[in-house]
């Protein structure tokens, strides 16, 4: 299910919208969620693949929730929406598109799981909640995801839902390692291979069924 509303603007943007799935809610940040998301953008994990400022602060996360996400829906770049539990209303993550082309009708998709979520398939449920949204809802043609070489996790959430891998951009980003391997020791910028999926709206044929035999359905019901 998605409700949405949307204001006049002088170039495309998308509008404020909740997804719904059988298990979780996708929506915007709100202030509210500022601990929960400081805490999930510290884990040892998001740090090591993004480039989230370390330590990540609550201020970090008010700048971001309150100012800078919101800007990237109003001034046309893309959205950032929570995804959390249906029934506990708990933020499990977040999906960010971002990089639209309007006239080309793509944009690139990230996502965080919070650590706790993991071993869920929230973020493979989260990621098709949206493809599905912006492939049937919103007109779009293609979506894009980057994930690091060694990422294999978020490699795995890109193959079931469907996505095709491109290939590689040799040395395009730089993800972080424990400085000699300690965990209590300082991060290192190490520079590493980028993996290239994309997502066409026919690639999605098949996917939630397939998804539905793992133990949940892609939606509960569709507006």
């Amino acid at each position: 299910m998605t409700t949405a509303s949307s204001g006049s603007s002088a170039h495309p943007v998308f509008p404020d919208v909740s997804i719904s799935t059988e298990r979780l809610v996708l929506r915007p940040l709100e202030e509210a969620d500022v601990p929960a998301y400081a805490e999930m953008m510290n884990d040892e994990l998001v740090t090591a693949w993004t480039s989230v400022p370390e330590p990540y602060t609550e201020e970090h996360a008010r700048t971001w929730i309150t100012r800078l996400a919101p800007a990237e829906r109003t001034e046309g770049r893309g959205i950032v929406l929570a995804v959390t539990e249906f029934l506990t209303q708990r933020l499990v993550g977040i999906i960010r598109l971002r990089a639209t082309d309007w006239r080309v009708r793509s944009t690139e998709l990230s996502y965080v799981v919070a650590p706790w979520a993991r071993g869920e398939g929230y973020a493979s449920e989260a990621a098709l909640a949206a493809a599905e949204w912006l492939f049937r809802d919103r007109g779009f043609e293609r979506i894009e995801l980057r994930t690091a070489a060694d990422n294999a996790a978020a490699q795995q959430v890109a193959q079931k839902i469907g996505c095709i891998s491109e290939g590689v951009l040799r040395g395009a980003w730089i993800a972080r390692v424990r400085n000699g391997g300690d965990p209590f020791g300082g991060w290192l910028d190490v520079r590493t291979d980028l993996i290239v999926w994309s997502l066409l709206p026919e690639d999605l044929e098949g996917v939630s069924e397939s998804l539905a035999e793992s133990g949940f359905s892609a939606f509960s019901d569709w507006n």
